[in-house]
């Protein structure tokens, strides 16, 4: 039975909207979920209940909130199976990879879940006596998380948990099409106890939903807003929170490069290859976009990627496979205008390329691109990978700078001068050597610069200053009016003193 779903604020079902149908990628006839996608104006009263339900969820102890992402984390971990063969149903993701996505929302509510007892402020000296300085953390207040559905709950999760940790409330709109993964989360989550209002999950298309979010922000029903998606939508996001005065999370796209260097151990560094390119068909963030390989290991480089292709299984998401299908039609139409980059002076290193059936799709290596091609400087959200090389580090960073994004980065080598080289030369907020540009675990800091980010970084400590303000107190109790700069105790040295 196709599921039926609807947006849910303040605890209780939004009415009816416009019907989106969520597929099956791997047979896109198949509808997993008939969404009732909701306009501006009920996105924009879902801040208004979000932000009134923040005031009381601030006043709960941050202990009792963090057992409360205890409890979210053992739900999930409790419903494992469930929720990861619903991600594959819906997106096309291999099961496999839906467990390890699943596992992440485990781990990083494992991490939080101590952060409620350890949300510190700090004790600091005054420069006055009889009076003394701190400083808090407090929470932002309403929080609008907007989510891509390549990972429809691992990522969300980034933002989730630790927003509400820190005592926001929260109104979060997934991507459509997969809507029914999200709505199974939401689930989990007001089965841990969460107050009505404070966590709300509306399903509308990008169009509602930036409309709502304008009124939302000239109301003041919204102090954050956290955005994983396209570089071209989250300049729009940016804009928006800029123009309201408020700060945006976005985490966007990436033309991720690796770097393969003579010295480096050619198995490890194709294995590296097929799951960061390949893996998820492409459509990851951190997926690899160029391979910058030396020169003098091109060929049997490439000649061992394109055979590690050949051999990877392509298929059914429930199987053993490399990857599955595309995510959507829309996602499929993308890849194809991606494959009309190829351009003469490319050579393919695979025999075939374009669909195989449905939103199933072959595998592309392209040789011999060029740092002014389109297809070495764009992303490209699919299962493509780029070839080309460089005869010294220096020439390699600069190529892995070129295109402008900076989420991930790899390279392979033996040589720790090499490496730290590297990492010191390329833009990338992560880094991996002899790894995969994929691969985040929850207590490292993730995001990018440049066209792939603002700077700001989920996971971990670091993603608390996104959902947290820093307030400073100061508490006289001299009696007196001290004044800062001005009445403060001078000590006079004696710098003419000369041994």
């Amino acid at each position: 039975m196709t599921r039926q779903i609807v947006s849910v604020i303040g605890g209780k079902d939004a009415g009816p909207g416009a019907p989106y149908a969520s597929i099956n990628p791997s047979r896109p006839t198949d509808t997993v979920a008939t969404v009732q996608l909701a306009d501006a104006t009920t996105f924009a009263a879902a801040c208004r209940t979000a932000s009134a339900a923040q005031r009381e969820w601030a006043r709960v102890p941050a202990p009792v909130r963090g057992r409360v992402i205890a409890s979210i984390g053992r739900l999930v971990e409790a419903n494992t199976e469930a929720l990861a063969r619903l991600v594959t149903e819906e997106i096309g993701k291999p099961y496999a990879e839906a467990l390890g996505e699943v596992r992440e929302i485990v781990d990083t509510c494992d991490f939080f879940l101590g952060e409620g007892r350890r949300l510190y402020g700090q004790t600091v000296p005054s420069e006055m006596p009889d009076k003394n300085l701190f400083t808090f953390r407090t929470p932002v207040g309403t929080a609008v998380v907007i989510t891509a559905g390549n990972f429809p709950v691992a990522v969300p999760s980034w933002y989730l948990v630790p927003a509400l940790l820190c005592g926001n409330a929260v109104v979060w709109k997934p991507a459509e099409y997969a809507a029914a993964s999200a709505h199974a989360l939401f689930q989990l989550f007001a089965a841990a106890g969460l107050p009505d209002g404070v966590l709300n999950v509306v399903f509308a298309d990008g169009a509602e939903a930036f409309e709502g979010l304008d009124t939302a922000l000239g109301e003041g029903t919204v102090q954050k807003v956290g955005f994983t998606g396209s570089t071209a939508v989250g300049r729009k996001v940016g804009e928006l929170c800029g123009r309201h005065l408020q700060s945006a999370c976005l985490e966007l796209g990436g033309k991720n490069p690796m770097v393969v260097m003579p010295d480096a151990d050619l198995d490890l560094a194709v294995e590296g290859a097929l799951f960061a390119g390949f893996g998820t068909a492409g459509q990851r963030c951190t997926s690899l976009g160029t391979v910058i390989v030396h020169e003098s290991v091109h060929d049997a480089f490439v000649a061992r990627f394109a055979q590690a292709v050949r051999d990877a299984k392509i298929g059914d998401p429930f199987g053993e496979v490399l990857y599955g299908p595309l995510l959507d039609h829309k996602f499929a139409e993308r890849f194809e205008e991606y494959l009309t980059w190829i351009e003469p002076h490319h050579t393919l290193v695979l025999d075939q390329k374009g669909k195989i059936d449905g939103l199933f799709y072959h595998p592309v290596i392209v040789d011999n691109v060029r740092p002014d091609d389109r297809i070495f400087l764009e992303e490209t959200f699919g299962p493509i990978v780029g070839v080309t090389t460089f005869q010294t580090l220096d020439e390699a960073i600069e190529l892995g700078n070129r295109p402008g994004y900076g989420l991930s980065s790899s390279i392979y080598t033996t040589d720790p001068k090499a490496a730290f080289r590297f990492r010191e030369g390329i833009s990338a907020g992560m880094v991996s050597v002899n790894n995969s540009t994929s691969g985040a675990e929850a207590h490292l800091p993730f995001g990018g610069n440049g066209k792939s980010g603002n700077g700001s970084r989920q996971s971990g400590l670091w993603v608390l200053d996104q959902f947290t303000r820093w307030q400073a107190l100061n508490w006289d109790y001299s009696g007196r009016l001290q004044k800062a700069q001005m009445d403060v105790a001078d000590i006079t040295p004696d710098l003419a003193f000369r041994l």
